[in-house]
Parts: C-alpha cells; structure tokens; sequence
C-alpha cells in the first residue's frame, strides 16, 4: 500500500489548487517543493511590515467567476487597481494605452482625433497584415508610441528585436479610447490582504508539506510514496532534456528598503527606453495602499529593480518563449509526457505556457474534475 495518493512536486498556485481540492475528496496528498517557501512565484516575503512580492509582481485579475468564487475561500482581496505609469527618458504616459497617454503624446483631446492619429501612422507605415511584434504595435498605436512608450521595454523583457517576435504577444495589450487608466479588462481584481503566501497557507490547509526537497534528487523514493505524481516543474527538466532546452525568459531582481515613505507614488513604473538596464521598477506597498496588515502608514519603502534575461540552467525560468521552435520541442516532450502513465503535468512550467494565475487556477480545477471523480 502507498501512504499517498498523490504527491504534489510544487507549492505553488497549481499544485496548492490540487491539493487542496484532493483533500477535500479524501485523498491522501504530499506536497514537496525544493525551495524553502510555499507559494511558488506568487510568494510574498515581509519586509518592514510589507508583503514583497519576491517572484515580481502579481496582480491577480479575472473575469472567471467560477475562479473568483473558487479563491476568495482562502483570502479577502483588496480593491487594488493596476495602472502601471511608463516613464521614457524622465516623460511620463500611462499605461494602458488611453486618452492620456494620447493626450500626452499628441496634444490630442478627443478619441476621434487620437484615432485619426493612430490610423494616419499605420497608414504611413503601410500595414495591412501584421507579421510581426513591431508591425502588430504600429498597428494598434501608430509609431509614435511604439518606438517610445513598447519598443525599448519589449526587447529588453525578451532578448530579441521586436521584428523576430511574434504578433500575438503584443494582442493583449490594451488599448482605449477612454480615460479608463484599469490596466485590466477584468470585472474582478485586487491583491490578498495580508499577501499570497497567507493565502496559499490557507488552501495548502493542514497538508503535509515537505520544503528544501528536490524532486529528482530523490525521484525514486518519492514516487514509491504515492500512487500518482502532480508535477508542476518544467516539463524539459522531467524528461532530463533528453531532446533539448526549452527557452525561457528568466527576470534578476535588485530589491532595497528606503528610508522614506514614498519613493515613485504609484506600484510599478516601466522604463521604456531602451538605455535603461531594467524594465521597471516595483515599489511593493502601493499594492496596499502604503498600509500594513493593521491599516498604519509605514514609514519606509521598499522597491524592486526588474532585469530581464535569457534563462540559462541554475537560473529561475519565468516566461516560455512561444516562438515556433520551442513550440515544436514542447509538443515533442508533450507526446513523451502523455506516456507517462502515473504522472499529470500541470501549471505554467509543466505545461510551458505563458499563464494568469485565474487560468493557473482554472487549469488545475478543471484537471482535478476529470481526475477526482468519484
């Protein structure tokens, strides 16, 4: 007899969705993760009475009432809105793409004359079919906003020119001809009270928990623990990358407390141009309105300078780059992972997909619908 009827390789968002929903169907669950700390990359760290978002930021965001109803079980969120603020060479624009970022660029006080604008530089450019990054853009904002405001900050965040990168990691970007600064177009949003980690405390519950555990450093003994594995870690490194890399944007980050209240007055700032070395800079307790758990002011600050870089073994992997090439290597390791005939592959690495935390969420309940059946 097994003493397990899963083990659960990541405590992250996945893995804690499965765990807990497994528990809740009677199901014996070991949750192992190699770092020292639950939650995955939405684990929030407490400095000077504020939740630091450790792994970058994570504003979570959902139109999915299902996932909304599912997640606000294990925590109350706040009602923090994201309007990041993009600063090229010392001017400032809003982001997402609205009215006064138009108003700004161009003087122009109308949606009509902002999307007169728009249409006039796509025209210029003569776009009718965009193949690429940069083409999709100039498309969607005109040229002016794409060399100053996407430009820079794309090509540092993955490495490449805009022109190598495919169109539809630019279609998400929002673009308005409102003075709406909501980043997201999604009916519920905001940050944990008291942060992820809390949360994700909260759903993991009283399941055992193993951290500082490596997975394949003990492959063998583990899996003789458990009937099925959840495995939540990069589907290459399973497999021993055995048919090669996948390629990942990994993100370095410089993180300092301040000796101030107050060092950019707002969550996050982009840096669009390109001299810049990092992308933007998150200064963590504007996601909390600047309070702490008991609603105080807090006196200091703390802010993160994010570095964008080519992911190399060792390093964190953050970002699957969808580009054709990795695409084909995945559905080469996807056939080898349907194979395995114990194992379910889930979550943003396992799966190498560029995720949201809903459709992390979303994913893993589905799976757990189909696998926990009565």
């Amino acid at each position: 007899m097994k003493q397990y009827d899963y083990l659960i390789v990541g405590a992250g968002l996945y893995g804690a969705v499965f765990a807990q929903q497994a528990v809740k169907k009677g199901k014996k669950v070991l949750v192992i993760d190699k770092r020292p700390n639950i939650a995955g990359n939405v684990y929030t760290e407490d400095i000077e009475k504020i939740h630091v978002h450790k792994y970058g930021a994570h504003i979570f965001h959902t139109n999915n009432k299902k996932v909304w109803n599912y997640i606000t079980q294990f925590a109350e969120f706040n009602r923090f809105t994201n309007s990041p603020v993009a600063n090229y060479k010392g001017e400032l624009y809003s982001l997402p793409f609205n009215m006064y970022t138009f108003n700004k660029m161009w003087g122009v006080i109308t949606p009509e004359e902002a999307q007169a604008k728009i249409e006039e530089q796509k025209k210029e450019a003569g776009i009718t079919e965009p193949k690429n990054l940069e083409e999709q853009a100039i498309s969607l904002v005109g040229t002016d906003i794409y060399e100053k405001l996407i430009k820079g900050y794309t090509q540092k965040q993955w490495g490449r020119p805009c022109t190598e990168l495919p169109s539809f990691i630019i279609k998400r970007l929002p673009v308005r001809l409102t003075f709406d600064n909501n980043y997201f177009n999604a009916l519920y949003q905001g940050i944990p009270v008291g942060g992820y980690t809390k949360m994700v405390a909260n759903m993991l519950g009283d399941v055992e928990v193993r951290l500082d555990t490596d997975y394949f450093e003990h492959k063998e003994e583990l899996n003789q623990l458990a009937d099925k594995v959840v495995y939540t870690g990069a589907v290459d490194a399973y497999f021993d990358y055995k048919l090669g890399e996948l390629e990942y944007r990994s993100v370095r980050f410089e993180t300092e407390v301040l000796d101030k209240p107050n060092f950019q007055g707002n969550a996050a700032v982009n840096y669009t141009d390109a001299q810049t070395p990092w992308t933007r800079i998150i200064e963590h307790k504007w996601f909390e309105f600047g309070k702490d758990d008991e609603g105080n002011d807090i006196p200091k600050t703390v802010i993160s300078r994010e570095y964008s870089s080519e992911w190399k073994p060792g390093d964190e992997p953050y970002y699957p780059v969808n580009d054709e090439k990795n695409g084909k290597l995945y559905e080469e390791y996807k056939k080898l992972a349907d194979q395995e005939e114990n194992v379910i592959f889930g979550g943003r690495l396992g799966e190498y997909k560029y995720y949201d935390m809903d459709a992390v969420i979303a994913a893993a309940l589905e799976m757990c619908e189909k696998e926990l059946e009565d």
